[in-house]
């Protein structure tokens, strides 16, 4: 799974550089993704990916600080970031040194003007990561939360999780907005909520409200997360 992520990001990459642009990418936390950020480190990745042509962001953070276990920016430090050729201007953590609502507007800021929006506007990212929790959260957008109606902001401040601290998360805008949108989902504590994100299509968990516009989404799984989901569901288009 680790290896499929880092291949679909050396690809989109590469093809993004072809075209004569920047590659712009959002990557989660948790423990899932971090096999797949070392491998960054390793050959091809670390060779191949234009890194000097990279602008990569966070879709949430918890507001506590970078050197703390629970910080995502903190983890892609120690994973990726220290180990790969990445210009320092060309990476975007959330600020969590401010207030979560004034960190929120300063992150929308920066986003808008990297993609140089209008007013009224989205960005286009060319490849966003997501994760899935056991409430069927992914980011920091929570069941219940007022975040999950946001239609206009691109970055809000939210409180949950199961470290009930304030955060600051991407909304559903900007992910539908997304060329392509990645999830990867491990461990047979997600095979029930994986179960009900694909059985169950009423926007009951808010996983089930990431649908691109216009974009591909791609579901990677491990062999215990997928372990509830029927054959018919993986050959209709998840990746396990």
């Amino acid at each position: 799974m680790a290896a499929e992520g880092a291949e679909i990001f050396r690809m989109t990459a590469i093809d993004c550089v072809k075209k004569e642009r920047r590659f712009f990418v959002a990557i989660s936390g948790g423990s899932t993704p971090r096999p797949m950020h070392r491998l960054f480190a390793e050959e091809p990745y670390y060779s191949e990916i234009p890194w000097d042509k990279i602008d990569l962001f966070w879709v949430d953070e918890r507001c506590v600080p970078q050197d703390d276990p629970a910080s995502n920016f903190g983890a892609a430090k120690q994973d990726l970031l220290n180990r790969i050729p990445i210009p320092l201007g060309h990476i975007h953590p959330m600020p969590v040194d401010i207030p979560p609502q004034e960190g929120a507007l300063t992150y929308e800021r920066e986003i808008k003007d990297y993609f140089q929006l209008k007013e009224g506007e989205f960005p286009v990212f060319d490849l966003i990561y997501l994760g899935l929790g056991n409430d069927g959260h992914t980011a920091s957008l929570f069941p219940g939360h007022k975040a999950l109606g946001e239609t206009k902001r691109l970055v809000v401040a939210v409180k949950g999780g199961d470290l009930h601290v304030s955060r600051i998360t991407m909304t559903y805008p900007v992910f539908n907005h997304a060329r392509q949108i990645v999830f990867m989902v491990s461990g047979k504590g997600k095979s029930l909520v994986l179960k009900t994100t694909f059985e169950k299509r009423k926007d009951l968990l808010p996983a089930q409200r990431v649908r691109p516009f216009r974009g591909k989404m791609t579901w990677l799984l491990d062999r215990e997360a997928a372990s509830l989901l029927s054959g018919d569901m993986i050959h209709d288009g998840i990746k396990g």
